[in-house]
């Protein structure tokens, strides 16, 4: 077919050239409106345009009751969608600085990443029920049990303990395998033991023991039995044997074991359905020098070892492969059980050589594969667990009991800085807190076991409590009247409400345990103290939340808001108190301090 000419256009009739743009402009009136149609259809589910619910007898749209969803046709979009038009607009902060907002009609709207900043509050898109919603917060513990509630006691669950899990803290380098507790970084990066996270980490394992279903526990070698076939490295049998027919051994049946420290894994194999039995427990005597090692394996195929040893270094790397943990040298030609959250040791080890962050994806795909024992030695109960809170439990009472100095109290060696060149405690200091619940963990002790060493512990804990923070105690006085208990007994004092609160919980429960003199000074002491609360408590009510301190009072310096779960815990302690005080005092404030975690504010001018 040949090419028109060039000048095609122009030699065409006046006539058929108007017919010719009539024609074009009517076609390309047709492609835009069907091609708007089709755009609307597509972006039915956009933000750019709103669907109005209708109404409906029996619907139910997002949680609206009366609603429900609709299908949108092509013949309606055009009249039930309209574009939501909206402009950006400056607001302008307080006359300080400027954020960029929108204006829709006279609605304007800012962004919810200033308004949480600004007003420290929180939000986030709920999605859970497979609808897309903003779940807003004034606070992010304003979550509280529904339903009565088990009466507080001595002998069960500490507050909401069952929920801590310590040995996961960032601030807990490792678990010790010398004293079998953790070790804190917190104010000194070298690691100390420190008196409140011992106690927190003894309640929350009891606690779990009560809250907890039922344990699951394999045994791996139990001295009960010949048969070796468990083992790794069947031409090394030999080699590990049982002692039941030797008759120092022959009321409990133990396994010998006697291995060259060149072998690779003389041990027990772990089957790899048991990746959820991650705490090792056995009993263990050393003739000779020895270890134990857990092999670890990633789910990239790669090698782990975690070597227990009786050494006084408490934790060290060597290689990228290999971590050891010192079980203390005094141990060696004695009995002693050792218990070790062994995907806890890994991911601590972890973190000395790479981040925390990678540490905790680590510990997430580990699994363990095979325990080794190497050297000359006996075990007895070696088993792998989901959990051994109650062996964790007595680590906690015993190192109390082992450490407790010769006025009962257990000082704080590192110093603090509560507020620089103001409130500061050189090493040695004494807590009111850690005094507290090291009383309340050594109780639990006592009343699980019936050993009077932790009651006779605990007792004599209350001495510190006689002693004024202007001597090295914890007591100090408000207004020369009212005698407070202190976390952090500076000068001037700091009254911290959450340590005082679980102070006086510590003596309520020894003296709802003890008898004689030490239940009559537990009772005086704790008298005196909920004298001094009820006279101070409201100190504490700022009207949208409480302070953590009396700073502002004692120091003249800015107030110290709590944040928001010390606020819950104060209001969890002062619930508990109220279970044994019916002052409406406590009820009355825990209620309104409640409500204060749902925004609402106490009546002003």
């Amino acid at each position: 077919m040949s090419q028109p000419p060039q000048n095609f256009i122009s030699k065409m009739p006046r006539a058929s050239l108007k017919h010719l743009l009539v024609f074009l402009g009517i076609t390309t009136l047709l492609v835009t409106v069907y091609n708007i149609g089709k755009c609307d259809i597509a972006r039915n589910d956009s933000n750019f345009y709103r669907e109005e619910k209708l109404p409906h007898l029996d619907g139910n749209f997002g949680g609206t009751k009366g609603f429900q969803p609709r299908v949108a046709h092509s013949y309606d979009i055009a009249k039930e969608k309209q574009p939501i038009e909206y402009e950006e607009i400056d607001c302008i902060i307080n006359e300080d600085y400027t954020v960029k907002g929108r204006k829709e009609g006279s609605e304007v709207y800012m962004p919810f990443s200033f308004i949480q900043k600004y007003f420290e509050v929180y939000g986030d898109i709920d999605k859970s029920d497979g609808y897309e919603r903003f779940s807003f917060h004034h606070s992010y513990q304003d979550d509280f049990p529904t339903g009565p509630q088990p009466r507080y006691s001595p002998s069960g669950v500490f507050m909401s303990f069952d929920l801590y899990s310590v040995e996961d803290r960032n601030r807990v380098k490792c678990v010790s395998g010398i004293e079998g507790v953790p070790i804190s970084t917190q104010w000194d990066h070298k690691g100390h033991y420190y008196p409140i996270q011992i106690a927190q980490f003894g309640l929350s394992h009891y606690s779990k023991h009560l809250i907890q279903p039922k344990n699951k526990v394999k045994i791996l070698e139990d001295g009960e039995r010949t048969d070796l076939s468990d083992w790794l490295l069947p031409d090394q049998k030999s080699e590990i044997r049982s002692k039941l027919d030797d008759r120092t051994y022959l009321d409990n049946g133990v396994v010998e074991f006697q291995t060259s420290p060149s072998m690779k894994n003389p041990g027990i194999s772990i089957s790899t359905r048991e990746k959820k039995l991650s705490t090792l427990s056995m009993d263990l005597n050393f003739i000779n020098n020895g270890s134990i090692t857990v092999v670890i394996q990633m789910g990239d195929g790669n090698l782990y070892r975690i070597h227990y040893v009786l050494s006084d270094t408490v934790m060290r790397q060597d290689g990228n492969r290999d971590l050891y943990y010192g079980l203390g040298s005094s141990k060696k030609g004695k009995w002693f059980h050792l218990t070790r959250l062994l995907l806890v040791d890994f991911q601590k080890g972890m973190n000395l050589m790479y981040s925390k962050t990678r540490g905790a994806r680590m510990k997430n795909s580990a699994r363990i594969t095979a325990i080794c024992v190497r050297g000359h030695g006996v075990m007895d109960n070696v088993t792998l667990s989901a959990h051994a809170h109650m062996d964790l439990f007595f680590d906690a009472a015993n190192y109390l009991v082992r450490h407790q100095n010769s006025i009962g109290g257990w000082p704080v060696m590192v110093p603090r800085k509560l507020i620089p060149e103001v409130m500061e405690l050189d090493s040695g200091w004494y807590s009111a807190m850690g005094q507290g619940q090291a009383i309340s963990l050594l109780v639990r002790a006592y009343v699980v076991s019936k050993d009077l060493k932790y009651i006779d512990a605990a007792g004599k804990a209350l001495s510190v409590f006689d002693i004024p923070s202007y001597q090295g105690g914890i007591t100090s006085k408000y207004l020369n009247t009212y005698e407070w208990y202190e976390e952090y007994p500076t000068s001037p004092s700091s009254f911290v409400l959450n340590g005082f609160m679980y102070s006086l919980i510590g003596l309520y429960d020894l003296r709802e345990t003890a008898t004689g003199k030490i239940r009559e000074k537990a009772s005086e002491l704790f008298n005196r103290g909920m004298r001094t609360l009820k006279a101070m408590l409201l100190l504490f009510d700022s009207g949208t939340g409480t302070f953590y301190d009396l700073r502002h009072i004692t120091a003249g310096l800015a107030p110290n808001r709590a944040r928001w779960d010390y606020h819950k815990v104060h209001i969890n302690q002062v619930q508990l108190l109220s279970e044994v005080d019916s002052d409406p005092l406590f009820t009355s404030t825990a209620e309104r301090w409640k409500g204060y975690m749902k925004g609402k504010l106490s009546p002003h001018n």
